[in-house]
């Protein structure tokens, strides 16, 4: 379908991709082919919103907004609020990432701001400077279902024995 001179050499770097998805621990994300591929020229300012995969090796300054996949080549650089499913980044991203999923960093990732996310996996060699927080999606769900059917208990104090 695509030949490595018409696409600038996309096949290849699609082909190392996918070996790079297979290769991730098991029950790591399970993410269709990407629906887009922003390659590696490319440079975009602005917000994404989609829905599927895309890939991103490029550079991005903005917003993406989706429920699939973002996949971050390791040459791409993103200066972006991040608001996915699922990411999986190899690349740079310099701003807050809030993933429903799964986060996934690969070496040699650089990233530097917040993550908010109910799984984290991490290699070694990740570089990764900001805040990590993590809430199970149906675990926060029941708290807050909680905390709005709170019943108020008062307690008595404890009864003492009088020395016969």
């Amino acid at each position: 379908m695509w030949k490595q001179e018409e696409a600038g050499g996309g096949e290849v770097e699609r082909e190392r991709w996918v070996e790079d998805k297979r290769s991730l621990p098991k029950g790591g994300p399970i993410l269709p082919d990407e629906v887009a591929f922003v390659g590696k020229d490319v440079e975009f300012k602005g917000v994404i919103t989609y829905s599927g995969t895309v890939r991103i090796d490029g550079a991005l300054d903005g917003e993406i907004h989706t429920d699939g996949g973002l996949l971050v080549g390791p040459e791409a650089v993103l200066k972006a609020k991040v608001t996915a499913g699922t990411v999986v980044c190899q690349g740079t991203i310099h701003g807050d990432i809030h993933a429903k999923d799964q986060i996934v960093l690969r070496a040699p990732a650089v990233v530097e701001g917040s993550l908010i996310t109910p799984v984290l996996s991490m290699e070694e060699g990740v570089v990764f400077n900001g805040t990590l927080e993590m809430k199970p999606q149906a675990k926060a769900e029941r708290l807050r279902d909680v905390e709005d059917n709170v019943v108020s208990i008062t307690s008595r104090p404890p009864v003492q024995r009088l020395a016969a």
